[in-house]
């Protein structure tokens, strides 16, 4: 496979979000000893059209050989570098409900790059406990037990109290924020957010449900 560097080029966020589509695929090609993998086979396993798949696999310098394809060993640890995933992130979550909580125990989340290293909370019985190997403190200890390396929160509070959560972790730090709430939070420019609404997405199932049922 022939590498190019490309660092001049603004990924698109519609490219960012296909890109680990493409990483899983080639991972589970590589647990099966496939060497090499067409952008035809990459967009039949993922749904995209093969002219897109070649388009973003060039935002992140990979160039497939011509009749060949794509060298798979190769394309998984330049998606893996590319999109952090190879190395660890620190995060604290935020809201140790049913979603926070789940959140913590989840073990794959590693495979990625995240790694839960504490939750908080404002019921006083969840502080001291651990999940999922993490403690759980809080919410009013984040300054005394905060770690200068942990820059990323992960927001599952109620809708209610996400703002006045928000407003906390930046006072603190957190430059990052993967955000579970409904709530579109405000935060300053260089608090970079990540919006991941549950709700929106069953909205637009069911209304795509609503029209099969027409």
């Amino acid at each position: 496979m022939k590498r190019r560097i490309n660092s001049s080029c603004i990924v698109p966020e519609p490219a960012l979000r296909r890109l680990p589509w493409y990483l899983a695929y080639v991972k589970l090609l590589k647990t099966q000893g496939e060497t090499v993998v067409s952008s035809t086979n990459i967009a039949k396993s993922t749904g995209v059209d093969s002219a897109l798949v070649a388009k973003d696999l060039s935002y992140v310098s990979i160039v497939g050989k011509t009749r060949v394809g794509y060298e798979v060993a190769e394309m998984v640890d330049v998606l893996e570098d590319f999109l952090g995933f190879n190395k660890s992130h620190k995060a604290y979550i935020f809201g140790v409900g049913n979603l926070g909580a789940a959140l913590m125990q989840d073990r794959g989340l590693s495979q990625y790059g995240m790694d839960i290293v504490g939750g908080f909370d404002t019921k006083e019985e969840l502080a001291g406990r651990e999940i999922g190997g993490s403690p759980v403190y809080l919410m009013s200890q984040l300054s005394e037990v905060k770690a200068p390396d942990v820059h990323i929160g992960i927001l599952t509070v109620p809708v209610d109290v996400a703002q006045d959560a928000t407003d906390m972790l930046v006072e603190n730090n957190i430059t990052a924020i993967w955000n579970f709430t409904p709530f579109r939070i405000i935060v300053p420019k260089h608090v970079v957010v990540q919006n991941t609404s549950i709700y929106s997405h069953l909205s637009v199932m069911f209304h795509r449900i609503g029209e099969l049922e027409e």
